[in-house]
């Protein structure tokens, strides 16, 4: 059945940024309400999670999810942005290097480290975009992030300045900065040729659809999972009847079960999402209530 507010996956193709994506869709499904959880630069491809309609408010569950990718990283070639759209700005010999030694660098960056966003990232600092101040030859300080490797191998190609990789990160995770910190590691420089999002939290790029197949849907919307898809990563309580009633009036509700996190889905028996629940002492208070007509 159709369902006008969901989860939507995207294989994102190379040269559009996510924004584009965004925009694309808001004329496929005649809908402004539309966001994506973690940007992917224009040279990236794969999974882009897209909320439709009133589950953009779930969005931010899905944000925080562990991401997945896999890529190329040439080594000797430094760019201005660490990836291949960038300009070149050094060129350096790259030493000789064998798998066994290029992944026993890549594993002394598996686990919780810090690190700086490049300039030619999204973030914003003092209002603007990084990459805008970028593009102006500006350079301006970044507070370092926490970020958590929990996977990093690499993999040999059949150019010995070019190695593929796999990496499982946590969010907020720059890649390229990542790849560019490996090169250093071996002695050289480096920049990414290719990257694509596998994964992000629960959802895989093989259950993602493109852009042209969304185009060609008689019923657009035919595509969209269940917006309880996008809270996969919260812990879940059935409600009864009486306190979906409750949360819909935005009534505090006692729960008996014993939940680790402080907020949690809210599923009625039919397994459908009735939004999300705050703790408050010892009951739980609504904190996001999809409407009653929204199917979910």
């Amino acid at each position: 059945m159709s369902t006008s507010s969901g989860l939507l996956l995207i294989d994102k193709p190379g040269g559009l940024t996510s924004h584009d994506v965004v925009a694309r869709l808001r004329k496929l499904f005649n809908e402004r309400r539309i966001g994506h959880a973690g940007t992917l630069d224009p040279m990236a491809t794969g999974l882009l999670v897209v909320a439709i309609g009133p589950s953009t408010r779930l969005l931010r569950f899905a944000q925080s999810q562990t991401k997945r990718y896999t890529g190329t990283l040439r080594l000797g070639v430094a760019t201005d942005s660490l990836d291949a759209d960038g300009n070149v700005t050094a060129v350096v010999p790259v030493p000789g290097v064998t798998l066994d030694e290029i992944n026993a660098a890549a594993a002394t960056m598996i686990g919780r480290q810090s690190q700086v966003p490049p300039m030619v990232s999204a973030l914003k600092v003092g209002g603007r975009r990084l990459h805008e101040m970028a593009r102006e030859g500006l350079e301006v300080e970044r507070a370092p992030r926490e970020i958590v490797i929990d996977n990093f191998v690499m993999s040999a190609t059949s150019a010995p300045d070019e190695w593929d990789f796999d990496v499982t990160c946590s969010v907020g995770t720059y890649v390229r900065v990542l790849a560019s910190d490996l090169s250093e590691k071996i002695g050289t420089v480096g920049h990414l040729t290719t990257l694509r999002r596998i994964a992000s939290g629960t959802h895989h790029v093989d259950n993602a659809h493109t852009l042209d197949e969304v185009a060609q849907l008689a019923d657009v919307r035919s595509v969209l999972e269940a917006p309880a898809h996008l809270v996969d990563a919260l812990e879940r309580t059935v409600l009864n009847a009486s306190d979906v009633a409750k949360m819909r009036m935005g009534q505090r509700i006692e729960r008996q079960e014993t939940f680790t996190g402080e907020e949690i889905a809210a599923l009625d028996a039919g397994g459908d999402l009735v939004g999300v629940l705050r703790r408050r002492g010892p009951v739980w208070k609504p904190e996001i209530v999809l409407s009653s007509e929204e199917p979910s």
